[in-house]
C-alpha cells in the first residue's frame, strides 16, 4: 500500500457507500440514518492500477465536549492526523452547509493534501450544490456518485501524482537490509511441521464477541495500547465489525471487534439487527472466538447463545470474564463460574476461562496464550494408526449397544479434517447408534488426545461395496498343481 486515505465529512454524505465502492466489499454499514460510522474502519482500496489503505471515519459533528458526538469527533481528527491523504466529501444535493465550512478550514490547517469530493453529483439537480463547493477553497470538486460508481476515473486522476510521491518517498526511507545465506544449510533436510503457526501475510482471526457494554471495545484497545475503538459507558456503542491487525506479542491477529448482541425480541430496529449480522458474520470468519462476559452478571441466557453459536459454527471458543479488578471474592467467584461453564456448555467442556481487566490490562498475557492453545488445538491432526489403536481399547473398555440382538460393530476410523477436527468411524448400522455412546466417543477425544474445549465432528459412516475377500476361495492342492 503505497499511501492511506481517509474519508471525512458530516453524517450522511455517502462516506461508508464511497468506502465499499473503494474496498470492493459491503464491508462498512450502510443506512440512511445518520451517524451510523462511529468507529475507523480501515480497509484494502483499489482504484484502476491504484493500490492504499482507505479509512472510513464517523461524521464530523460540531461537538467537542465528552459527548458521544464528541468522542466520534476527536476519533475522526486521529485519522485525519494519521492519513497521507484527506477525502472531504460533501452532498451534492445539499449543498455547502454552515458545518462543511467549520470543517474544511479545519483540514487546511491539518492535513497536507485534501481532495475536495461532491457526492451524490448525479443528474442536473447537483449542479448548485458544485459550484457552492468552489467557495470552501479546496479547489476543483471531483464530482462522484458513490452509489452508482460514477466519477472515479476523475478521482483516480487525482490521487495519481500524489500516489507517485509517497511511493518515491517510502523506497527513499527503506532501509537496506542484508542477507545472510548459509552455504552449509540443506534445503532437503526440512520438514514440514504439524502445525502453521500464525504469520504477518496469514493472520490469527480472532473474533471478540459478548453482550452490549461487556467491555469489547475497551478489550481490543488495551491490547492494541491506544485508543483506536470508540467506547464510553453507553451502550451499543459499536455497530460495525472492525478488524485491526497487529503483533499481540509476536503472535500475529487480526481482531475483530463486534457489536454487541442482545435477544432476538429486543432487537427492533433496523440498524441493529443490521450490526448483528455484520457480527455473526465476522463469527464465521473468525477461527477463534473470544466470548466475553460480564464478571458482574456472567452466562445470562444470551451468553450461553453466543457460545452456543461459536461451536455450532466450528470456531475454536476461549472464554473470558471481564470486570474482574472489582470482584472482591475472586476465589468464590472463580469456583462458581467454572461450575456454571461445566454444567451450562457441555459442549464446550475444557475450554479456556480466563479473568481479565479489560481497564487495566491486567490478564491479557493468559488471554494471548489461551486464544494460541485454542488455534492449536483446532489445527490438531492425529495419525491414523494412533487414533486405531485408542478406538479398540475405547471399545475393549466399553463395547457399543447392540439394538434388537445385534452389536455394532467399529470397525476403522481415521481424522477426515481439521479446523476444526473431524472424524470418520465405519461401523455397521451407523442410524442405530445412539447418541450417548457418540458423546462417549467425543469425550474420550478430548481426554485422551488433549483437544479440551475445541469443537469436534464425529461421523459414522456404514461401510461401503462388499468384502473384496469374501468370494475369493483358497486354492486346493490341485488347482496349485494346474499353476505350477
Amino acid at each position: 500500500m503505497s499511501f492511506t486515505l481517509a474519508i471525512v465529512g458530516r453524517p450522511n454524505v455517502g462516506k461508508s457507500t464511497l468506502f465499499n465502492r473503494l474496498v470492493g466489499k459491503r464491508l462498512a454499514l450502510v443506512d440512511d440514518t445518520p451517524g451510523v460510522t462511529r468507529d475507523l474502519r480501515e480497509g484494502a482500496a483499489r482504484l484502476g492500477d491504484l493500490r492504499f489503505t482507505v479509512i472510513d471515519t464517523a461524521g464530523l459533528e460540531d461537538a467537542t465536549d465528552d459527548s458521544l458526538e464528541g468522542r466520534m469527533r476527536r476519533l475522526t481528527e486521529r485519522a485525519v492526523e494519521m492519513a497521507d491523504v484527506c477525502l472531504f466529501v460533501i452532498d451534492a444535493r445539499a449543498g455547502v452547509t454552515p458545518v462543511d465550512e467549520i470543517f474544511a478550514d479545519i483540514l487546511r490547517k491539518r492535513s497536507g493534501h485534501v481532495i475536495l469530493a461532491a457526492n451524490k453529483a448525479e443528474g442536473a439537480a447537483a449542479e448548485p450544490g458544485v459550484y457552492e463547493a468552489w467557495g470552501l477553497g479546496l479547489g476543483d470538486p471531483v464530482q462522484i456518485s458513490a452509489e452508482h460508481g460514477e466519477g472515479m476515473n476523475e478521482l483516480y486522476a487525482r490521487l495519481m501524482p500524489l500516489s507517485d510521491g509517497f511511493a518515491a518517498r517510502t523506497e527513499a526511507e527503506a532501509p537496506e537490509i542484508d542477507v545472510a545465506i548459509d552455504e552449509d544449510a540443506d534445503p532437503d533436510g526440512e520438514t514440514v511441521p504439524a502445525y502453521a503457526a500464525p504469520t504477518p501475510e496469514r493472520p490469527l482471526q480472532v473474533a471478540v464477541v459478548g453482550r452490549p457494554n461487556a467491555g469489547k471495545s475497551t478489550l481490543i484497545n488495551t491490547i492494541l495500547g491506544e485508543e483506536r475503538l470508540l467506547t464510553g459507558p453507553e451502550a451499543g456503542i459499536t455497530r460495525d465489525a472492525i478488524s485491526l491487525a497487529l503483533d499481540w506479542d509476536g503472535l500475529p491477529v487480526r481482531l475483530f471487534d463486534t457489536a454487541g448482541m442482545r435477544k432476538k425480541a429486543r432487537v427492533q430496529h433496523k440498524l441493529e439487527k443490521l450490526s448483528v449480522s455484520d457480527g455473526l458474520r465476522a463469527v464465521k470468519f473468525a477461527e477463534v472466538v473470544v466470548v466475553l462476559l460480564d464478571a458482574a452478571i456472567p452466562f445470562e441466557q444470551q451468553d450461553l447463545r453466543i457460545a452456543d453459536l461459536a461451536e455450532r459454527e466450528g470456531r475454536a471458543v476461549v472464554v473470558a470474564v471481564n470486570k474482574w479488578d472489582i470482584e472482591e471474592d475472586r476465589q468464590g467467584k472463580l469456583r462458581a463460574l467454572k461450575e456454571a461453564f461445566d454444567r451450562l456448555l457441555p459442549q464446550l467442556r475444557g475450554a479456556p476461562l480466563v479473568t481479565v481487566s479489560a481497564r487495566t490490562g491486567k490478564g491479557l498475557d493468559r488471554l494471548r496464550l489461551a486464544v494460541q492453545k485454542a488455534h492449536e488445538v483446532w489445527n490438531r491432526r492425529i495419525p491414523t494408526a494412533q487414533l486405531n489403536r485408542w478406538l479398540a481399547g475405547m471399545i475393549e473398555q466399553h463395547p457399543p449397544p447392540a439394538p434388537g440382538g445385534r452389536r455394532i460393530k467399529l470397525r476403522y476410523m481415521t481424522q477426515a479434517k481439521t479446523r476444526p477436527p473431524g472424524f470418520v468411524v465405519m461401523c455397521s448400522h451407523p442410524d442405530k447408534m445412539p447418541e450417548s455412546y457418540r458423546r462417549y466417543l467425543v469425550g474420550g477425544l478430548r481426554t485422551d488426545f488433549d483437544m479440551p474445549g475445541t469443537p469436534i465432528r464425529l461421523h459414522l459412516r456404514s461401510q461401503s461395496g462388499a468384502n473384496p475377500y469374501k468370494a475369493r476361495k483358497t486354492p486346493g492342492p490341485s488347482r496349485l498343481r494346474k499353476h505350477l
